[in-house]
C-alpha cells in the first residue's frame, strides 16, 4: 500500500462528527515526521465523497485554509452537517478529536 493510500484507509475510519490531526494519522500509518506529507497526500484525495477529509484539522484544530476541495468555507459546512461546532475556523478538540 502506499503511503497516500494508507493515509486514505485511515481517514475513512473517522467518524462523522469527529475530527484528527495531520499529526495523529502520520503517527497511525507508522510515520510520525509525516504530518505534512499527510497534507499533501489529502489535497490529492481522489475520492473526497469517499474519503472524508474534511474531517482532518491542523494540531491547534484549525480548518484547512486552501481546503482542496472548496476553500475553508466547505470544509467547514461539511463540519458543521455533521454537528461539528466551528467558530473562527477552528473546532474544539476536547470535544471533536476522535481517538481510536
Amino acid at each position: 500500500m502506499t503511503f497516500d493510500e494508507s493515509v486514505y484507509e485511515y481517514v475513512k475510519t473517522v467518524p462523522r462528527g469527529r475530527v484528527v490531526t495531520y499529526g495523529m494519522i502520520a503517527h497511525a500509518i507508522g510515520r510520525p515526521r509525516a504530518a505534512r506529507q499527510v497534507g499533501n497526500a489529502l489535497h490529492r484525495n481522489p475520492t473526497p465523497v469517499v474519503v472524508p477529509c474534511h474531517r482532518v484539522v491542523n494540531r491547534e484544530g484549525r480548518l484547512a485554509p486552501a481546503f482542496a476541495f472548496g476553500g475553508m468555507g466547505v470544509q467547514e459546512a461539511l463540519l458543521r452537517a455533521e454537528g461539528v461546532e466551528v467558530r473562527g475556523g477552528a473546532v474544539d478538540l476536547t470535544q471533536y478529536l476522535w481517538r481510536e
